[in-house]
């Protein structure tokens, strides 16, 4: 039978009662190769003493909370379950009935701090299929869980303004990744036609990459792009991979695999050339860190297009919600804007925002300064929130990158 949970949820809303939470918003540690999580089918193969299913929320409130997990078993299956909350361990042993879901009643713990914390399923022998975790009792009044089945982190944005009329032909951003999960894009500089970052693609794979998007406002399938609106490639850097992506809008990628270190600063250079009134070729340059120069990673020339970079921004995103709960930081500075005459401008200035998951379902996402850098920080389940919109200066470094051997920039339009 199919279980809905959003009326709990109501229900604790209001009168601070029971909050069944679906065990698809659980995560499992360290990452498994047998058990799963669906939001169809809760959490299965579960059968690794060594496998912890751990769920996360924001408790409001301090007291008494009572903890149970359904669960479903074979009848007759035995299995000892321990749910640990803080420094509070409760043990349990079940036996199963077949057909019908069992709950482990673990009593109560105390709650004596709020802020976020994590709920730990474990068994020296797992099996069955796990279905919630339900909890109840004076603690839960106001409390927070994302109740959704997407368990990615929140997307966190800098959006950096730029006076109305200004022509851009580059934009200059250095970055750096303070923690380095699987499954991070960092990226330094976007623009209304494209992003340029830093990825972690797996424990030995590490990229750069640029991509530029097609006109014609395709959201999944490029080969439904026609020609006239795909970007098309100019030229790349030596050791970089290229060709089309979709899903996310349609368009031209390229990526260097690059083992870029984490604490160390990166830097990312956009430029924008206009070459007709409809066609603009964008280009991404990242400087190589053990070749101490810059490089070219990709130039893309757009179609309908015929103009300057607009809307600049960097963001953090976790791209694959198997370790959504895992911590994103990294910082953001020394931000400069070259304009079509040449002058180079510093951008002290940025304003926060995040996604829609961000909105009400992962709170754990915030923006600050360090080291006269903004940064951006998401998941973690760790204390801090700011507002959508919320504005934060930096001070002016100085450091303009006029003095940096930059490649060749777009011509001066005097």
């Amino acid at each position: 039978m199919k279980r809905l949970f959003v009326l709990p949820f109501l229900l604790q809303l209001a009168f601070g009662d029971a909050l069944t939470i679906p065990s698809f918003t659980a995560y499992l540690h360290p990452d498994p190769n047998g058990a799963r999580i669906s939001s169809g089918s809760g959490i299965t193969k579960w059968n690794d003493s060594k496998i912890e299913v751990q769920w996360f929320g924001q408790i409001n409130a301090t007291g008494d909370l009572g903890a149970q997990v359904e669960i479903e078993l074979n009848k007759d299956d035995k299995i000892d379950l321990n749910l640990t909350v803080g420094k509070q361990v409760r043990k349990v042993t079940l036996i199963g009935k077949g057909s019908s879901p069992i709950v482990a009643d673990f009593g109560e713990f105390k709650i004596a701090k709020t802020g976020y914390h994590s709920f730990v399923l474990t068994s020296p022998a797992p099996r069955g299929k796990i279905n919630s975790l339900i909890l109840k009792g004076p603690a839960m009044a106001k409390a927070h869980f994302n109740l959704k089945p997407r368990r990615n982190s929140a997307s966190v944005h800098l959006s950096y303004p730029i006076e109305r009329g200004e022509k851009v032909s580059a934009f200059y951003c250095e970055m750096t990744g303070v923690e380095e999960p699987l499954w991070t894009y960092y990226m330094a500089c976007g623009w209304h036609r494209g992003y340029f970052g830093m990825q972690v693609n797996s424990p030995t794979e590490r990229r750069i990459i640029f991509s530029v998007w097609d006109s014609g406002g395709e959201a999944t399938d490029r080969k439904k792009v026609g020609r006239d609106d795909r970007v098309t490639l100019i030229a790349k850097g030596e050791g970089v991979n290229s060709g089309s992506f979709g899903n996310e809008g349609t368009g031209g990628h390229s990526h260097l695999k690059y083992t870029w270190k984490t604490g160390e600063k990166q830097r990312f250079l956009v430029t924008a050339e206009p070459v007709d009134a409809t066609h603009t070729i964008f280009a991404g340059y990242y400087f190589h860190p053990e070749d101490k120069k810059w490089m070219l990673i990709s130039s893309w020339k757009a179609p309908k297009e015929g103009k300057h970079l607009r809307g600049l921004y960097s963001f953090s995103e976790n791209f694959a919600g198997r370790n959504g709960h895992l911590l994103r930081k990294a910082l953001y500075g020394n931000q400069w804007i070259r304009t079509a005459k040449g002058e180079w401008k510093e951008i002290t200035t940025a304003k926060f925002s995040h996604d829609g998951t961000g909105k009400a379902n992962r709170l754990d996402r915030y923006m600050g300064m360090k080291d006269g850098q903004f940064f951006l920080s998401q998941g973690g389940f760790v204390e801090g929130f700011t507002k959508f919109g919320d504005p934060f200066t930096r001070k002016p470094s100085g450091r303009s990158p006029a003095s940096m051997n930059l490649p060749k920039l777009p011509p001066v339009i005097q």
